[in-house]
């Protein structure tokens, strides 16, 4: 793949994390003006992580039909237009159909690059794909923030990141050929599907795998899609400094996964992901604790620093906890529950804290570690008997 291409790729990933940056900070703007409670996001959640969901699935077959490279700037220029769409309609109902297109459209390009990279290059350029992520969903909020407490409006903010992916997609259409090459380097073991889809759905251990994917994506998108609303609504905190404080959430993230990059070859998969468990558990302390802003805010950087390495090393160590005959089949399963976890975890948390109060959510990234902890301990104990003879740095390493 030519360094340019690569270079497209980082970019495109960026414009992928900035529409989740956005939303976190534009909400309570956005449920405002068309009059909504505040777990009125959850449909807006929903109908995107039904779109991701299905563009997700069917992407394998939409790059054979169209070519990666179409498939791509088709995406991404949904993704704008869902964009657009928000700051026009009139009615809230009329943001769902637009958040489902978001959907496709960011399910696509997530699927479609991962799977490429994965093909074609190691777990480095993976990892520094998925911190240009981290770079977007970092300046989505400081982007919204400026929007709000600039120019006082909202739809600015969409406005911007829309006309930046546009661009994205007019280059990945300019680029479109340089992305279909043929599969000649595909190997044996990666021709090699394991046992049918049919018995890992009976296969109790990938299902317990998939549930840890559900809980790990509710705890990281719960605290950026409601710290903003917590800080202004629940803890009094100016627009501005909320909105810095959301976006230094994300910036935490991206440094972790950025250091967990450099050290994941040093430290056995399992002890990174109990150390990162570990740290969250003293971030959601401080965010429970939290009666001053300095503690509120070190809960907040702790805790999104904490949780960059886990889904890179969980996806690494798929084999380790289902065994490898079952591990392609249970990726592509815990992926659907992770984009599940999406629309549920923080629509659920929305409900409660309209009921209960915003002094909840604490709570619920504190239920949610507990949770997280306690089915990555049973599956490991399960795996031990699925994965005979298989070193964990092995599993880690295999792809480069």
């Amino acid at each position: 793949m030519a360094v340019s291409t690569v270079i497209l790729a980082f970019i495109a990933f960026i414009s992928l994390g900035m529409p989740d940056g956005l939303l976190g900070v534009a909400w309570p703007f956005m449920r405002q003006d068309f009059a909504q409670p505040l777990d009125a996001l959850g449909g807006l959640l929903i109908s995107s992580v039904v779109g991701y969901t299905l563009s997700s699935f069917f992407s394998g077959e939409a790059v054979r039909r169209l070519g990666l490279g179409n498939l791509l700037a088709l995406s991404v220029v949904l993704t704008s237009g869902a964009l657009i769409g928000y700051t026009v309609v009139p009615l809230w109902y009329l943001v769902f159909p637009f958040g489902f297109l978001g959907g496709l459209g960011a399910g696509a390009i997530d699927a479609g690059l991962n799977s490429y990279f994965e093909k074609h290059h190691g777990e480095g350029l993976m990892q520094w794909l998925h911190a240009f992520f981290g770079i977007g969903i970092t300046t989505g909020p400081l982007v919204m923030t400026w929007a709000v407490t600039g120019p006082g409006q909202w739809r600015i903010g969409y406005w911007i990141v829309a006309v930046f992916q546009a661009t994205v997609g007019m280059l990945f259409f300019l680029r479109r050929r340089s992305w279909d090459r043929p599969d000649d380097e595909v190997t044996e073991e990666q021709h090699s599907s394991g046992v049918p889809l049919a018995k890992t759905l009976g296969y109790a251990p990938s299902w317990l795998s998939g549930l840890l994917f559900f809980v790990y994506v509710g705890m990281e998108v719960t605290l950026g899609h409601w710290g903003y609303t917590y800080l202004t609504e629940g803890k009094g905190a100016d627009l501005g400094v909320a909105g810095l404080i959301t976006g230094s959430y994300w910036g935490f993230f991206t440094i972790g996964r950025i250091i967990a990059g450099l050290v994941a070859f040093r430290i056995r998969s399992i002890v990174l992901i109990y150390g990162a468990i570990t740290l969250a558990l003293v971030g959601t302390g401080f965010l429970l604790l939290g009666n001053s802003q300095t503690l509120v805010v070190t809960g907040i950087g702790l805790y999104g620093f904490s949780l960059a390495p886990i889904f890179p090393a969980m996806v690494s160590t798929t084999s380790h906890r289902v065994g490898r005959e079952h591990a392609t089949n249970t990726v592509g399963m815990q992926m659907a529950f992770a984009g599940i976890g999406v629309g549920i975890l923080p629509t659920l948390v929305g409900f409660l804290a309209a009921r209960v109060g915003l002094f909840v959510i604490p709570y619920t990234l504190l239920g949610m570690v507990l949770a997280l902890f306690t089915l990555l301990t049973l599956s490991n104990l399960l795996g031990r008997s699925h994965s005979p003879g298989i070193p964990e740095r092995d599993l880690i390493n295999r792809s480069n």
